[in-house]
């Protein structure tokens, strides 16, 4: 049987695995094995933390709808109650971009309800 030369296409797929993990400190940036594990790492931990921001960015916006309302005199909860009475869908995003560059846009909007 003749011998098979590996020519570029496990070069390729080793280089690309390295440029992937080309930021990571000592071996992990150098070594081929050290660097596929570096980079199976890498891809749990993004796949996790995509959830995990979308919860701390959903926490902060009600955050600051609820201290733009406490200072209006009323409570985040009541302030939702309020919008789902009214059958208005509140988008929190949106929201909190209003409670916090302007403000009397946002005390209107609670004189309303």
């Amino acid at each position: 049987m003749t011998r098979v030369k590996r020519g570029y296409i496990a070069r390729k797929r080793r280089k690309k695995i390295l440029a992937f993990v080309s930021g990571s400190r000592g071996a992990h940036s150098k070594l081929f094995r050290t660097a596929n594990q570096r980079k199976a790492r890498a891809l749990v931990s993004v796949h996790r933390d995509r959830g995990k921001r979308k919860r701390d960015l959903r926490r902060l916006w009600i955050t600051r709808i609820n201290a733009a309302a406490r200072a209006n005199g009323v409570s985040y909860n009541r302030f939702i109650q309020y919008l789902y009475k009214r059958q208005l869908l509140p988008n929190r995003k949106t929201l909190a971009q209003i409670a916090v560059l302007d403000s009397n846009c946002f005390s209107t909007i609670l004189k309303t309800l």
